[in-house]
């Protein structure tokens, strides 16, 4: 058997870009994938983090993500999470590609955003707001960009400098129109006006508690949660998806991982009954919310992986 070849994330981003990879996500949801047809994710404890295993296939190729979830690689320098994706032989399944799994995440991930964020945010995003610095928040702010001509952009982060520092780099994303972006902290005043103006809010941080306020987010605003995959961890309080159209990947994988909507639904703020699919979204079932906020809880899922990987191999 031939050794699987290396796709390093250079040649990931440059098969794939950000725009791309929305439309790919989208178009794998608009042509009847369900999600829900996914297996569930593998979490191991691992030192002080985790390891997770994301198996997933379609009638195209088969795959498995590997990766791991160190907290404190950040302030090693190192990703905190990192990941390798193994494509197989659709037939043989046999080992064919081994992908960088951390560069497919950071496309993947604003990708899921992205589609969300195009169908329940407002046609005209003057302003957004992201909570962290990471890479997640970099990626998601070049995602939204591509679909939204948005002139103001605030990072808020822990750090002062690592808010400022991915800010300074989100202002020289927009190549046609003006945009200014600026970093703040998490405990600056100026945090809450930021969101009551912003039409899209994006929460990309390990926080285990809410980083906003439940009434800061406007009526018709898009909020989107990415940040944990815990069912004792959440980003956003229950008051605000008591308030909001809430949209989760699936259904089964949020009861599972989504802290955000269990705990919600825990303290009675929210019903099960009433959360919806992105797929929902997709093909038209469900609608954007113009009297209430937006709120799009994302866990990640191994076929958004899967999507990605096998049009890197084959742009």
């Amino acid at each position: 058997m031939d050794q699987p070849r290396w796709v390093d994330a250079a040649e990931v981003r440059r098969n794939v870009s950000p725009d791309r990879a929305r439309r790919l996500i989208r178009r794998e949801l608009a042509d009847g994938f369900d999600p829900a047809s996914d297996p569930p994710r593998q979490a191991v404890p691992a030192g002080d983090g985790q390891l997770l295993v994301m198996p997933s296939a379609n009638r195209r190729a088969a795959g498995v993500k590997v990766l791991s979830v160190a907290p404190r690689n950040p302030a090693r320098g190192l990703d905190r999470i990192q990941a390798v994706c193994v494509l197989l032989d659709a037939d043989t399944l046999s080992p064919s590609v081994l992908v960088d799994g951390t560069a497919v995440t950071s496309l993947r991930t604003p990708a899921v955003s992205a589609v969300a964020i195009d169908a329940l945010a407002p046609a005209d995003v003057e302003s957004a707001v992201i909570f962290g610095s990471g890479p997640q928040a970099l990626g998601h702010a070049e995602a939204l960009l591509a679909i939204r001509h948005t002139s103001s952009v605030t990072v808020v982060g822990r750090r002062g400098d690592a808010a400022r520092s991915t800010a300074q780099r989100i202002s020289g994303l927009a190549s046609t129109h003006r945009l200014t972006a600026r970093g703040l902290t998490v405990d600056d005043r100026l945090v809450e006006a930021a969101v009551r103006e912003a039409q899209v809010v994006v929460t990309a941080t390990s926080a285990a508690t809410p980083v906003l306020g439940d009434d800061w987010v406007a009526d018709g605003a898009c909020v989107v949660a990415i940040g944990s995959h815990e069912p004792h961890r959440r980003e956003l309080g229950s008051a605000l998806l008591g308030r909001s159209l809430v949209v989760v990947e699936d259904v089964g994988t949020a009861h599972r991982e989504a802290g955000d909507v269990i705990l919600a639904a825990a303290q009675g703020a929210l019903d099960w009954a009433d959360v919806h699919t992105l797929r929902d979204v997709v093909l038209g079932r469900v609608e954007r919310a113009t009297d209430r906020p937006n709120v799009f809880k994302s866990v990640g899922m191994a076929w958004q992986d899967l999507v990605i990987a096998e049009h890197v191999i084959h742009p």
